[in-house]
């Protein structure tokens, strides 16, 4: 009988297991400083406006620094534009900790460090997702992108609550330093690997190219108004402390709990992905999915009760793990192999900066209405987005794998 999880990546390539256990640490803690940097922007200012600004911020340094990140890792050494992104990381989340501690009431410089540490994180990712397919035999890459994945899941889940934890007793200065020290730790699985030359140069030019072959292909760009349609108008985070407040009583552990609700719902789908992935027509799939992520996160701004609000958020986890693996097997399949690589890097930008302006969004509207309708309204807006996209677009709703 085969294992669940393929662990042959782990057990044959010693490179790769450093690189995958530092970076499942470094996925943690960073999930530990997003739990600070809540509590510390809603206690300096109130404000679901300022907890949306730091959506913003985070979103444009991951679309700026995500495309120059690509561009880069085609033309220089990636493990070298790894280790010099990881620093610089490093270097801000100690800084984060050091203002923390010494009171520094500057949500300016927050916004600051947060949006420097993420653009360094932004400005490594096409270089990091590059190491797989280096580092092991072609019949292991996937379960090595399987292996990242679960990393990624079992941070979303445990990272939050955790964070939640460590703001409680210690303060955001103990999450933040906590967050310093593991990335400094992290930098030690990428300085043991081998040097990794591109092997054809590139140029940002050709990389933005990617963007005109998503535009000019229906089932492309239907897959991505979907994914924008749910990160810009149905993002919850930048809600959550005002939701928090409201509901209990700003409690940093329940806090960690609604980040946490999220992942519990997604690794529940990621655990039954088989039949998401042999779907015949994951377009439709990814439709549906986006539509019920809507429909959940505007149930989200009408329950009360922390049961009935952890479970709208775990149903719009586990929808939008079904998404993006729908939408992640159709950009894959019906993109020509000589793009490939830059429509995947749009798919990135899209996938990770448009949660920064969709938090910015949310946290604007809650600013003048309040978080509950700010929930509502993005949650039913997106559902009206995914179904207009999937009447304008045809060709997304029945394509076949």
């Amino acid at each position: 009988m085969r294992a669940a999880v393929d662990l042959r990546p782990l057990r044959g390539s010693a490179d790769f297991r450093r690189l995958w256990l530092t970076g499942a640490a470094s996925q943690i803690s960073t999930q530990i400083a997003v739990v600070a940097v809540l509590v510390r922007v809603w206690e300096l200012t109130g404000s679901s406006v300022w907890v949306g600004a730091i959506g913003l911020g985070t979103g444009v340094a991951t679309g700026v620094a995500g495309l120059l990140g690509g561009a880069l890792a085609d033309r220089v050494d990636r493990r070298t534009l790894v280790l010099g992104t990881r620093t610089g990381s490093a270097v801000a989340a100690a800084l984060l900790a050091l203002q923390a501690a010494a009171g520094v009431e500057s949500v300016g410089l927050l916004l600051g460090l947060v949006t420097a540490q993420t653009a360094c994180a932004a400005l490594g990712s096409s270089a990091r997702r590059t190491f797989v397919p280096r580092l092991l035999p072609r019949d292991q890459v996937g379960a090595g992108l399987a292996l990242d994945h679960l990393a990624f899941q079992i941070a979303m889940l445990g990272g939050p609550a955790l964070g939640g934890i460590l703001v409680a007793g210690w303060g955001a200065q103990g999450a933040f330093a906590v967050d310093a020290a593991v990335t400094v730790a992290a930098l030690y699985g990428v300085a043991r690997l081998p040097r990794m030359r591109p092997e054809v140069d590139g140029s940002p030019r050709s990389l933005l190219a990617g963007f005109g072959v998503a535009m000019r292909t229906p089932v492309l760009r239907g897959a991505l108004l979907v994914d924008l349609a749910q990160t810009l108008l149905a993002m919850p985070i930048a809600l959550f402390p005002a939701i928090n407040a409201a509901r209990f009583d700003g409690d940093p552990r329940t806090l960690g709990f609604l980040l946490s609700a999220i992942a519990v719902g997604g690794m529940v789908a990621g655990s039954l992905s088989g039949p998401v992935a042999r779907a015949a027509r994951p377009g439709g799939l990814s439709v549906v999915a986006a539509a019920v992520w809507g429909a959940a996160l505007a149930g989200f701004g009408l329950v009360d009760g922390l049961w009935p609000t952890l479970a709208c958020l775990a149903v719009a986890g586990a929808a939008d793990t079904v998404s993006v693996i729908a939408r992640g097997t159709l950009v894959q399949l019906a993109t020509p192999d000589g793009v490939r690589g830059r429509v995947t890097s749009v798919e990135y930008v899209v996938g990770a900066g448009g949660p920064g302006v969709g938090n910015a969004r949310a946290g604007f509207v809650a600013g003048f209405a309040g978080p509950e309708v700010a929930a509502l309204t993005g949650g039913a807006a997106c559902v009206v987005a995914v179904a207009l996209t999937a009447v304008t677009h045809p060709a997304l709703w029945n394509w076949r794998s």
